[in-house]
């Protein structure tokens, strides 16, 4: 008697926790430099897990895409978009793109930044502006951008991520300024902008291992992962989960903090 083989069940994607149910997210910086999972690809697909509708922006649209299209995969809604976020005009049509196709935005993850490991000296003016207009200057004018659509929808959580190198001294000089200015903007626009109904957030990661820090290489790999009293090896996940807390309802009384993700590495230098 001949059997027939059973059809192989299709995996299902990830169930939904629906902790952003019905909300619509843009994320910036939501493609990686290379294969693996950054910061910000990491948020836009647990902001999706979540139930919420998410624009993945990059400089890069293939980078987006590809996100989005993980997203997708899973079952979640997502779509891809080009912006340069140090120009406040693509910031203004990102936001424009995530009210034609959702009808609003709720949430703002401004992820997007980029590294620089050059001391005082070795610092160009050209290397100042260029980092600070990205790493800064972008939360200015993404937030600007998104504010008016969030009072749309009576309020919105904006989430900005800055890095340990602004408490902790180092010699990666414009680096370690534009995430201390990423801080200080955090503070100020919380207090503007608590009274309409918005909360503003920071997070600050430790050494996690990403895309962008792939070059470092192996050796370099191992002596961060033990250098935090967890000893165990932080990963864009372990932030995107923070700004998943930062966006929901959980966080509703939540406004104005930097919420440190690094293994409790800063904790040994106080």
């Amino acid at each position: 008697m001949n059997r027939k083989k059973r059809p192989k069940k299709k995996k299902r994607p990830k169930p939904l926790a629906d902790r952003l149910k019905g909300k619509v997210a843009i994320v910036t910086g939501a493609g990686s430099r290379g294969p693996g999972i950054g910061n910000g690809k990491a948020t836009a697909i647990l902001f999706a897990r979540e139930g919420a509708s998410v624009l993945c922006v990059d400089a890069e649209l293939e980078r987006a895409a590809q996100t989005a299209a993980l997203i997708e995969k899973e079952g979640g809604t997502a779509a891809s978009f080009a912006a340069d976020v140090t120009r406040g005009a693509d910031c203004k049509a990102m936001v424009d793109e995530a009210k034609r196709r959702w009808g609003g935005t709720d949430i703002l993850h401004n992820n997007v930044g980029i590294e620089s490991r050059l001391d005082l000296m070795e610092t160009t003016e050209q290397e100042w502006d260029r980092v600070l207009a990205v790493d800064l200057k972008s939360m200015l004018l993404a937030t600007q951008a998104a504010v008016p659509a969030m009072l749309e929808r009576g309020g919105g959580a904006v989430t900005c991520v800055s890095s340990i190198a602004a408490m902790v001294g180092h010699g990666r000089t414009a680096y370690a300024a534009a995430k201390a200015g990423v801080i200080g903007f955090v503070t100020s626009v919380a207090v503007q902008l608590g009274p309409q109904g918005i909360r503003v957030n920071g997070i600050a990661p430790g050494q996690v291992w990403t895309p962008m820090v792939e070059r470092l290489g192996a050796e370099a790999r191992e002596r961060r992962r033990r250098a935090a009293p967890l000893g165990t090896e932080g990963t864009g996940w372990d932030v995107g989960w923070a700004g998943v807390f930062l966006a929901s309802d959980e966080a509703r009384w939540v406004t104005g903090h930097i919420l440190v993700v690094d293994g409790g590495l800063t904790a040994t230098t106080r």
